[in-house]
């Protein structure tokens, strides 16, 4: 069964930074991409990042381009999303997913709240 949990959110200022982390388990994690989605107050959702089994690609929506950056360490089942330079509009929950590039609808863990505001 495939399990990810989500971590790292949290309430931060207008150009504050975050970490979030994506423990994976129940599959060979390795092997497979894997996206950040985002869910907004308004419950829509969006991609947000996505990465290659190796790492050795990685994707953003334009909304983040240069202020997010994904990475994932294979050794230990685990993918990051580093969210840097943020905006009240990044204020969403965020969920790692399995899947295909892009894709919105793969399995998802239970998400990680994000809070931008003053």
């Amino acid at each position: 069964e495939v399990q990810l949990v989500e971590s790292g959110g949290g309430l931060v200022q207008p150009g504050g930074s975050l970490r979030l982390s994506c423990a994976a388990s129940g599959f060979a994690f390795a092997s497979y991409p894997m996206n950040w989605v985002r869910q907004t107050p308004g419950k829509r959702v969006e991609w947000v990042s996505a990465i290659t089994y190796s790492g050795g690609r990685t994707y953003y929506a334009d909304s983040v381009k240069g202020r997010f950056t994904i990475s994932r360490e294979n050794a230990k089942n685990t993918l990051y999303l580093q969210l840097n330079s943020l905006k009240t509009e990044d204020t969403a929950m965020y969920y790692c997913s399995k899947g295909p590039i892009g894709d919105t609808n793969g399995p998802r863990g239970q998400g990680t709240q994000v809070t931008v505001s003053s």
